[in-house]
């Protein structure tokens, strides 16, 4: 017993098999952009600080995302300073933006190298290097990185 398929048959099987991997491929989503804010000292004490972080987390993709916690390191000045994570819900809105505050903890290792940096004088800006992961309810985790400047603010030389 032999089986023919009719060209009909073999171009509705080709249309159903590219219509699920396109499927599939709308599945993935593109990664956060995620900025530093804010920085603010919590606690301070000989052996560690806390901090919290205010970040801006923007979705470039199509559709709400449903985050349910994260975990992030921060380097200053090319040096590590402080990781975090969070367990606070939000929902990133479709192709929109969320302020998320995150505490974070540094040893005090951390701080005398950025505090050494700063007392060198000339910095008029630090920067920063964020990485890290969203962990959502309803898709597999997203990875983040970027980097910027935070301004520092001017000394009390002539305004």
């Amino acid at each position: 017993m032999s089986t023919t398929f009719k060209p009909t048959s073999v171009i509705v099987i080709l249309a159903v098999a590219l219509s699920l991997l396109s499927g599939c491929a709308g599945l993935r989503l593109q990664p956060p952009s995620v900025t530093l804010v804010s920085l603010k000292v919590v606690e301070a004490s000989l052996f560690e600080q806390r901090f919290t972080f205010k970040l801006r987390v923007q979705n470039p993709n199509d559709r709400d995302i449903p985050v349910t916690g994260m975990s992030f390191e921060v380097n200053l000045n090319d040096r590590p300073f402080a990781k975090g994570v969070s367990n606070k819900p939000v929902i990133l809105p479709r192709l929109g933006e969320a302020l998320v505050e995150v505490t974070a903890v540094s040893d005090l290792s951390g701080i005398i190298r950025q505090i050494n940096e700063l007392s060198k004088g000339q910095l008029t800006s630090l920067s920063y290097h964020i990485k890290g992961r969203l962990v959502t309810a309803s898709f597999p985790d997203l990875s983040f990185e970027n980097s910027g400047l935070i301004d520092m603010p001017a000394s009390g030389q002539d305004r």
